[in-house]
């Protein structure tokens, strides 16, 4: 396969995936914001924390507020991760590769698109009840993955699209998780409280987890999340789910069994690998925070990877000529 449709495809996934994630966190916490007791204040700045953006979002606009916050992450073009900007890049990663894809996945990509145009016109961040929008983003994400899982072939474009969902899903994963564990719990004092309580089933469900979690666990606790957030191997968003499939992914594209043959099967295999024999226990000993923060830097060493294994000219040409000599 050409590097530029692998990079394409690729690409156009990981901006679905972000997309959907966005629009997930939003809906979420804007329904904690009305469970909260009254004498606690919503908290928005978090939701910017874990997209990485908050020195952006800083320099913009100052403290957090809810409007500002779901403009920012929504709509603002000045944010290039924001939905908008997500979705218009997708959208302009499938034109590209336009022959590549199926007529249906195209129009859906479109539904999408128009669907966030309308958003930004509307100017729907300030009405009191946007969770109607973030719904039907979702939905239109979860379609689209639907709609490629049903009509496209499984060769080397599916698998690195699905690669690239899959790297973003992770990534989002765990910083929505460190982003509860180290920023929402101010004091030891507040552990095991109603409001914290109320903050974990929060997280469970903006990564759609809560009816899974709580039929294979039961009891809501600290540690029982993140374990099943992190390490948990049936669960489809778990950060050890997610690098499974990937890994399966990979090795369909390169054709390899075992081992690695390149950089980005390499760099793969061993956090995949760290995930496979961690323990919970020791995590939280050493420090949930510090695990993730490690997790977060070594996945984006994998996209680098990807990048100079598949998708950069100058790398693959250097592959072909080592295979020749």
């Amino acid at each position: 396969m050409i590097s530029r449709v692998a990079d394409t495809m690729y690409w156009m996934n990981r901006y679905i995936e972000r997309a959907e994630n966005y629009a997930r966190f939003m809906d979420v916490n804007f329904n904690l914001s009305l469970e909260l007791p009254p004498e606690v204040s919503e908290q928005w700045k978090p939701l910017v924390d874990a997209t990485g953006d908050w020195a952006l979002y800083e320099s913009l606009y100052g403290d957090a507020e809810k409007s500002k916050v779901i403009y920012f992450l929504g709509f603002d073009i000045e944010n290039q991760n924001s939905i908008y900007n997500s979705i218009v890049k997708a959208r302009e990663n499938a034109r590209a590769i336009r022959p590549e894809i199926t007529k249906e996945l195209w129009e859906q990509i479109n539904f999408l698109y128009y669907l966030v145009k309308e958003g930004l016109t509307k100017k729907l961040w300030k009405k009191n009840d946007p969770r109607k929008f973030f719904l039907k983003i979702r939905k239109g994400c979860q379609l689209f993955y639907g709609i490629m899982d049903t009509t496209i072939s499984r060769n080397d474009g599916w698998h690195f699209g699905r690669i690239g969902q899959l790297i973003e899903r992770a990534d989002k994963t765990s910083r929505v998780l460190d982003v509860k564990y180290h920023i929402l719990l101010p004091t030891q004092e507040s552990i095991g409280s109603p409001l914290d309580l109320i903050q974990w089933t929060a997280l469970l469900k903006s990564v759609s987890a809560y009816d899974m979690y709580r039929k294979k666990n039961g009891k809501l606790t600290p540690i029982g999340i993140s374990g099943f957030l992190i390490l948990d191997r049936e669960f489809p968003r778990s950060m050890m789910q997610c690098l499974t499939r990937a890994e399966q992914s990979l090795y369909k594209i390169t054709g390899s069994d075992d081992g690695f043959s390149n950089e980005a099967e390499k760099k793969l295999k061993i956090l995949k690998s760290k995930l496979n024999y961690a323990d919970i226990n020791e995590i939280f000993q050493t420090g949930l925070h510090e695990y993730l923060d490690t997790f977060q830097k070594e996945l984006n060493q994998v996209s680098t990877a990807f990048y100079n294994s598949f998708f950069c000219s100058e790398s693959i040409i250097n592959q072909n000529q080592n295979t020749q000599q």
